[in-house]
């Protein structure tokens, strides 16, 4: 029987238009965005003639998009006035410091958002249309946009990440910062730690953007760059610590247990490599978050996969690592898991 019958609650045919017609509310978000609409809410009157002009849209479309908005409480409706809800007005007003507006560049990208209309032949197929590599493709340009825009939702996980690594530990400390992005993790151990000193692995491009985040933090002296790809590029060493956040996803685990292999030859003994992961519970359905990440993966990779933790410690096992442990990442829905050399 199935639980809605065991629960007595009747089953809602809503859940099935709700998931069909999910697609206006990303859409929606990311045109609010697009227009500046969170900007001329935020600054007010908040009529719609007004919005209507800052966004230099129609009103009736202005209109329709804020009720549309305001249904699921992103705004707040008042006498046919808009104002942010608590939520707009933390994560959505540019004027706010925590706003993660930028985000939608690259999470609304055609990479992304256009694929998922091809589901049918990738879930029969078990690969991503995408051409070559998909989003794994050498020197994908959406790497570069992901590491400008990301930050923002990124960048908060890294101070936590980097305590749970260090612990305490203080003196020099060389750290490998693979498939960098970005950069605001390797960054943070540089930040914490003036001793640090951070070698980082992308695309060449990529790492323009890590590199100025670097030069913005004032630790660019003590931040290298190796460009190429994180299977091919000498790493160097030895490291103390290596960094591999967001990355084994995108693969099989045979590749990962090759790269994690290569991983701790590049560590001094004792060294530990740290991955920073969705990792959904060993049912694979739960948390929700997580659970669902390896859709994403099923559409934009070949091969990668969101891996329960048990998956993750035979990989790390499989390459030579010991003592490997997970611990959640406060403040985010990531997992880190760590294996010493």
């Amino acid at each position: 029987m199935s639980e809605a019958g065991n629960s007595g609650v009747p089953p809602n045919p809503g859940v099935v238009f709700g998931m069909l017609t999910a697609h206006q509310q990303s859409a929606a978000l990311a045109t609010a965005i697009e227009l500046d609409l969170f900007r001329a809410v935020g600054e007010g009157p908040g009529d719609v003639a007004s919005i209507a002009k800052h966004c230099g849209a129609s009103e009736r479309g202005t209109r329709i998009l804020c009720d549309f908005l305001t249904i699921p409480g992103v705004l707040v409706k008042e006498d046919g006035r808009y104002k942010h809800s608590a939520m707009s007005a933390a994560f959505l007003d540019p004027n706010s410091p925590a706003c993660l507006s930028s985000i939608s560049k690259f999470l609304y990208t055609p990479m992304i958002k256009d694929t998922f209309s091809n589901l049918t032949e990738i879930v029969r197929t078990g690969r991503t249309v995408l051409p070559g590599e998909g989003s794994v493709e050498p020197d994908n340009p959406a790497w570069v946009e992901f590491a400008k825009s990301m930050a923002s939702w990124i960048g908060p996980m890294a101070q936590p990440l980097c305590e749970i690594v260090t612990r305490g530990q203080t003196g020099p400390m060389q750290v490998l910062d693979i498939a960098a992005g970005h950069g605001l993790f390797g960054i943070a151990f540089a930040k914490k730690n003036p001793e640090a000193h951070v070698t980082a692995v992308d695309w060449a491009a990529v790492l323009e953007v890590a590199a100025e985040n670097a030069k913005k933090a004032d630790v660019a002296d003590r931040y290298t760059r190796r460009p190429g790809s994180a299977f091919e590029v000498e790493y160097g060493g030895p490291y103390d610590v290596a960094l591999l956040t967001n990355f084994l996803h995108h693969f099989d685990v045979p590749t990962n247990v090759e790269l994690l292999r290569k991983v701790h030859a590049a560590l001094k003994p004792g060294g530990r490599a740290v991955t920073l992961e969705f990792v959904p519970n060993e049912d694979r359905v739960s948390p929700p978050s997580s659970a669902s990440f390896a859709m994403t993966m099923l559409a934009t990779t070949p091969s990668g996969d969101a891996y329960p933790f048990s998956q993750l410690k035979k990989m790390y096992d499989a390459a030579g690592f010991k003592d490997v442990t997970a611990e959640v990442v406060p403040r985010s829905e990531n997992t880190a898991v760590i294996g010493v050399k």
